[in-house]
Formats: structure tokens, sequence, C-alpha cells
């Protein structure tokens, strides 16, 4: 294991260890499967509740990437055909500056994703070493690391993966109750992907950016996550899948509950807010647009057009 994770796997051996005596204290079995599942659901509880101000920012930097999106179609249209390296060079120049005064990144989406590598890289690690009779490098002794290993849930043993045969040591039984579990969570997983960034891409971004080099990006990337996930996931243990889908499932509720209340400006999202603000009396629901633009422009004069009055006629009529 690489020195520079010994830290975090350090810290997730102690938040899962106390999260397993939580489990314990209450009346969970210390072996049993459940508890070390309620327990690596606790380990995502604390990692996403210390991610939060990062997913804010995230959302905020998501939703000023599309409110700029306009000033940078301007932006490629003026460099469009330009390819000496000067030209190459002010765009991409004028493209950074237009992010930093608008606090908007390309890379915001992936930014969870990221910060989570290290603890799901570690969190393999502490299960591989269980699975090769090895203590922890905290808290998660020989006899924590025995249990986690030998756990099950449902039939299926939580260090076991999807790709498991009969020559890793499983009867046929248990063969197919980790292939059934692990694919059915490994598609939740996938799914619970799609669903997230789908609803992103349906309800709250606004229709002026849909055709947007970003949101092409993020097109691509609703599709090529899950596949990733999908592919990559028969070969994790059941225990990260676990993590995983646990994590995405707080990421999809997260994501439901800040599009409700602080979707983009002129999304699908927004408007179906300010619905359910007027609904409910705290909005207050506007003039039509077009009778509301007629009365902001000022009356134009009917009829003959009225001729200039110079100074020779003025001092006449007095």
């Amino acid at each position: 294991m690489p020195d520079l994770l010994w830290p975090i796997k350090w810290v997730i051996e102690l938040i899962l260890v106390v999260f397993h005596n939580i489990w314990t204290f209450v009346g969970f079995g210390a072996d049993s499967g459940l508890t070390w599942v309620l327990t690596v659901v606790g380990l995502v509880l604390v990692v996403r509740a210390a991610l939060i101000p990062v997913f804010v920012r995230q959302i905020k930097s998501q939703r000023n990437m599309m409110l700029v999106q306009p000033e940078l179609q301007k932006l490629q249209k003026k460099y469009k055909g330009k390819t000496d390296r000067d030209s190459r060079e002010k765009f991409a120049r004028e493209q950074m500056d237009l992010y930093k005064r608008t606090g908007s990144n390309p890379l915001s989406s992936c930014l969870p994703l990221l910060l989570q590598m290290p603890i799901f890289i570690s969190l393999f690690f502490v299960i591989n070493d269980a699975q090769n009779n090895r203590d922890g490098v905290g808290l998660l002794d020989a006899e924590l690391a025995e249990s986690f290993r030998e756990a099950s849930f449902l039939g299926a043993k939580l260090s076991a993966t999807f790709i498991s045969t009969f020559d890793d040591g499983f009867d046929g039984e248990s063969v197919w109750a980790v292939r059934i579990l692990a694919a059915v969570m490994v598609v939740l997983m996938s799914a619970s992907q799609f669903i997230t960034q789908k609803q992103i891409m349906a309800k709250n971004q606004n229709p002026d950016v849909q055709n947007s080099q970003f949101m092409q990006t993020q097109k691509i990337l609703l599709y090529v996550l899950p596949f990733v996930f999908l592919i990559s996931g028969v070969s994790f243990p059941l225990a990260l899948v676990t993590y995983w889908l646990s994590s995405n499932v707080w990421t999809m509720v997260q994501q439901f509950i800040v599009i409700r209340n602080m979707p983009t400006p002129g999304s699908i999202a927004y408007k179906e807010r300010q619905a359910r603000l007027a609904k409910k009396g705290k909005l207050k629901i506007e003039e039509d647009s077009a009778t509301e633009s007629a009365e902001s422009e000022p009356e134009k004069p009917s009829g003959q057009r009225q001729q200039p009055v110079n100074k020779s006629r003025r001092k006449k009529k007095k």
C-alpha cells in the first residue's frame, strides 16, 4: 500500500471500528453481515457529510458554468478557424480569465468523485488486508479483520466479488449468492449514477445552453461514468459496492433537494419552484410578459407626424 494512503486508511479503520462498536452496543451481532453493512454505511455518512462544503461549491460552480456558456460561445466564435499559436494562447488565456471572473470550473462535476477516490482505494486495502489475514494499520485488529472478512449478508461474503469462483473457497450456493447480490448492487450503483446526472441535465439546465460544449461534455459523462462503474464493479468486493451504492444514493437525494430548492435560473426546475411558491402565495404572479413589455415601452404618437416648431414661429404665436 502506498505510504501516502496510510493516514487515510488509519482514519477509515477508526470510523469503521467506532460504528461497529456502536451497532454491537445497540444489539447487533458483532460478526453479523448486517452489522458490517451498516458500519460501511456509517463510513459513507461521515465522508459525505464532510464533503458537503465541496458539494455546495460544486453546485455553485456548475451553475456558473451554465450561465457563462453564452459568453464562452462568443469567445469560441471569435477564435473559430484560427489555429496559429498566438490565437490559441489568447483563446486559452481569455477562457481562463472568464472562468476566474465568473467563479466557474469545468471540472466541478468530477470534484466529489475525485476526492472520494483515495477513500475508496484505502477501503479496498482495508478489505484486501482482511482477506489476507493481515491486521489493519490502526484500530482494526486481527479479530475485527477476521470478522469483517467472514461476514455474510444475504448469504454472500462482503469480501467476495462478482467474479469469485469455486477456487476462491466458496461452495456453489455461496458463489451464486455472491453473483446475484453483486449483480443487483452493481446495476443499482450504475443506475443511481445515471439518474443523478440525468437530474441535472433534464431539470436543472437553462435551455439556452443546451447545445454548448459544456453540456455536450455532460452528456458524454452521463453514459460513460455508469458504464465504467458497471464494468469495474464486477471486480469490487461487496463491501466496496455497498460503499459506492450508499454514496450514490446520498448524492441522488442531495441533488434532488438542491435542484428543488436552488435551481438554475431559466431551467425547468426553476419554473417548477416559482409555480410552487406562487401556489403557496409566497410569490406574486406577474402579468404576462408580452403585456409587461408593452407597458414598459414608451407610447408611440399616432396620426400625422408633428413638425418641429422653430424659434420665429414661436415668437409670432406670442
